[in-house]
């Protein structure tokens, strides 16, 4: 894994100018980092993770970081520019692992402030869903590749964010392509397994699990998965990430997360749910088992 290849590049991005710009404001007011973070309610470490740069503060707490530090007012549209700069860049992994072992913590920073998720999977099955021999053998194929510490954290903080799943205050969706399901990284026994959590935690009231069958109509010609992460405070309080093979990119535009909600719901009305679902589920597992 390459830890210096973004060294250099960093102080240039919007994240790391709002982290620095954030910091700066902050020590400014003579406040500590214990202090501002009950004020604007969060822990003292996502302080720290944002103002090194490694979390992208929601725009609502810039407003609220602002507030607290008694920025002026232009001190205060500065912050929320390069917020919203920050979040349409794209976050090359090189750059991203250079100083930090996996980016999980950031995915659950995503999930605890919003009060619905929307999960698009077209080749592997999502994150939230998996099980940790899966996400495991997932992670294994990332490149750059992960140390073993880094790794086996990465795998044990993935299976910490799927405890939001039993929150009943909260919504999640999930649209997997049945390509993602027949997607083998281990034996059939692995993927027997993970097809089961799958219909298991279909069965909580508060998670709906669709699934697009290969041999219906295409209605969209999705290039990639996405998650979309609906707020509670509006329009303006929704995001979309996206996932390349050498970037993530974090999409905050409205017309843009317009595209992506124009997209699930192309996606939606294709996909099979409830006893379809799992008729179609079982008869893949199935076809596993008989692989053993």
């Amino acid at each position: 894994m390459s830890g210096t290849s973004g060294s250099d590049d960093r102080p240039r991005t919007k994240r790391r100018q709002l982290a620095v710009e954030l910091a700066r404001v902050r020590r400014q007011a003579g406040i500590s980092g214990r202090e501002l973070a009950t004020q604007i309610g969060i822990s003292q470490s996502k302080v720290s993770r944002i103002e090194a740069g490694t979390t992208i503060p929601s725009l609502p707490q810039v407003e609220t970081w602002a507030a607290a530090v008694k920025a002026t007012e232009e001190t205060r549209r500065s912050l929320v520019a390069l917020t919203e700069a920050a979040f349409g860049e794209v976050h090359s992994w090189n750059i991203a692992f250079s100083d930090r072992p996996h980016l999980q913590d950031e995915f659950k920073d995503l999930e605890d402030r919003a009060r619905a998720i929307r999960t698009f999977q077209l080749s592997v099955v999502p994150g939230l869903l998996q099980i940790a021999e899966y996400a495991r053998r997932v992670f294994s194929f990332f490149d750059p590749a992960y140390s073993e510490e880094g790794l086996a954290a990465a795998v044990a903080t993935r299976l910490q964010r799927q405890l939001a799943l039993y929150a009943p205050d909260r919504e999640f969706e999930f649209l997997i392509s049945e390509a993602a399901l027949r997607w083998r990284p281990g034996p059939p026994r692995l993927m027997l397994a993970q097809l089961d959590r799958i219909t298991s935690i279909g069965s909580l009231g508060n998670v709906v699990i669709g699934v697009i069958p290969q041999n219906r109509e295409a209605t969209v010609s999705p290039m990639h998965g996405f998650v979309i992460y609906e707020g509670g405070g509006g329009q303006g309080d929704v995001l979309v990430e996206v996932e390349t093979a050498h970037a993530g990119l974090t999409v905050t535009s409205p017309a843009d997360v317009a595209l992506y909600r124009r997209q699930w719901a192309r996606l939606a009305g294709s996909a099979l749910y409830g006893d379809e679902a799992g008729e179609l589920i079982s008869g893949i597992a199935a076809e596993m088992a008989a692989q053993t």
